[in-house]
C-alpha cells in the first residue's frame, strides 16, 4: 500500500472513525483503524464490534499501490493533528509496518493484519428508507438526553426508533423522564417497524449528522441497523428487549396549565439550582397565579428562592422536580414558550410547545 494525501482531506474522517474506536479494548486490533486503498478511494474503518463506521474519501492522485492494514487510530490522528495545515501525507506499508512522512516529518506505526478485523456482517434488510440528515438530527437532539446510562433494565440504554409510512419517531427514556419526537417523513416503510439502538450508536450517529442538509438511507435488518450517506456507511447492533409501552405513561387530563418563557424559566432553575442538594437535586415549585416561585435547600441549610412569571390556569400547586431534568428538557426545547400541564403533586408532568406538537416530555416529581 502506498499513497498520499492532504492533511484536512483525511482529518475530519479520521476523527469521525476513530470516535467508534474504544482506548481499551480486549483484542489489540479494535484499537486500530482499518485503512484500505481501491482504486482512487481510501476505506477507513473504526469498529468496537458494537458499533461500525466507514468513511470513503477520494483520493486526488492514483495509489502507486492499493493494499489494506489496521494502525492505531489514537496514535495516527495525533500525527495528522500534529501536522501543519494543508501538508501532504505519503504513506507507505512496509515490512509490517506503516511509515508516514510529510515534510521533514517521519513516523513509523505498527501494523496488524487487515483480515483480523472484524467487519460486521451483511444482512438482508427488513425495512429501509431515505430521511434529511438535518430533520433525523433533530430528532435525535430533542430526545437523546433522556436515554439512560448502564442501566440494569439494558433496553432503556439507548433510543426506540419508530417508522411507518408518513412518520419518523425517536422515543427515549431512563425511567424518571421521558421523550418522544416526530417528524413527518416519507419513509415509504409498508408496516411499522421500531428498533432499540444502543446508546453509543446513537451518539455516533448524531456526530455523523452534525453537518449538511444531504438523505441518508436507513436499512433496518434482524440484528442490525445501518445508515448510509454520500461518504458513511454506519453499522450498529441493536438491543435485543422490548421498549416499555411510553403512551401509557404520557399523562392527559390535566386541568392545572402552566405556560411561561422558556429562557425566563429556565435561568430561574439554574440560579435556583446553585443552592439545590448535590446529590438529590430537587427544587420545588409553587404555582399561583402568575408567576411560579422555586426554592432550593441543601444539607448545609442554605437556600435559594426565585420567582418567574407565567400564565397559570389551575389550583394552586407545589411539586417538587430533580432540576436537571427540567432544564435538560427545556434545552431541548426549540420554541420560545414552554406549557406544563400538572394533575396534582404526585403525578408526571407533561411539558410541551404550544406551537409544536410534534415533541412531548414527561418528568415524574420528587416525593416532598
Amino acid at each position: 500500500m502506498k499513497f498520499s494525501i492532504n492533511r484536512e482531506t483525511l482529518l475530519k474522517p479520521l476523527l469521525l472513525v476513530s470516535s467508534v474506536v474504544e482506548s481499551k479494548q480486549t483484542k489489540p486490533v479494535l484499537s486500530n483503524v482499518l485503512m484500505q486503498v481501491e482504486q482512487d478511494t481510501l476505506h477507513l474503518t473504526g469498529s468496537d464490534t458494537e458499533v461500525e463506521l466507514t468513511g470513503r474519501i477520494a483520493l486526488d492522485a492514483h495509489p502507486e499501490e492499493e493494499g489494506a492494514t489496521t494502525v492505531p487510530a489514537r496514535k495516527l490522528l495525533d500525527i495528522c493533528k500534529s501536522l501543519p495545515d494543508n501538508s501532504e501525507i505519503h504513506f507507505r506499508q512496509e515490512e509490517g509496518r506503516l511509515a508516514c512522512r510529510s515534510g521533514r516529518s517521519r513516523f513509523t506505526l505498527s501494523t496488524l493484519p487487515a483480515d483480523s478485523f472484524p467487519l460486521s456482517q451483511e444482512e438482508s434488510a427488513e425495512a429501509s428508507f431515505t430521511v434529511d440528515q438535518n430533520s433525523f438530527r433533530r430528532l435525535i437532539d430533542r430526545t437523546g438526553f433522556a436515554m439512560s446510562q448502564q442501566d440494569v433494565r439494558y433496553y432503556l440504554n439507548g433510543m426506540l426508533i419508530k417508522v411507518n409510512g408518513q412518520s419518523l419517531t425517536t422515543v427515549a427514556t431512563d425511567g424518571h423522564r421521558l421523550a418522544v419526537s416526530s417528524d413527518v417523513a416519507d419513509t415509504r416503510c409498508p408496516t411499522e417497524k421500531q428498533v432499540i439502538v444502543p446508546r453509543k450508536g446513537i451518539l455516533e450517529l448524531a456526530r455523523l449528522f452534525s453537518e449538511g442538509d444531504q438523505s441518508v438511507t436507513v436499512s433496518v435488518g434482524k440484528n442490525h441497523i445501518c445508515a448510509q450517506t454520500g461518504a458513511y456507511t454506519f453499522t450498529s447492533k441493536l438491543v435485543d428487549g422490548r421498549f416499555p409501552e411510553y403512551g401509557r405513561v404520557i399523562p392527559r387530563g390535566g386541568q392545572n396549565i402552566m405556560t411561561a418563557d422558556k429562557q425566563t424559566l429556565r435561568q430561574a432553575l439554574s440560579r435556583a439550582a446553585i443552592l439545590s442538594n448535590t446529590k438529590y437535586r430537587g427544587v420545588s415549585l409553587q404555582l399561583e397565579a402568575d408567576t411560579v416561585k422555586i426554592t432550593a435547600n441543601n444539607p448545609e441549610e442554605e437556600k435559594a428562592e426565585d420567582e418567574a412569571p407565567v400564565d397559570y390556569q389551575g389550583e394552586p400547586l407545589k411539586i417538587s422536580f430533580n432540576v436537571d431534568y427540567l432544564r435538560d428538557v427545556l434545552s431541548a426545547m426549540t420554541g420560545d414558550t414552554v406549557r406544563m400541564t400538572f394533575s396534582d403533586a404526585s403525578s408526571s408532568v407533561l411539558i410541551e410547545q404550544p406551537d409544536d406538537d410534534r415533541s412531548m416530555y414527561v418528568v415524574m416529581p420528587m416525593s416532598q
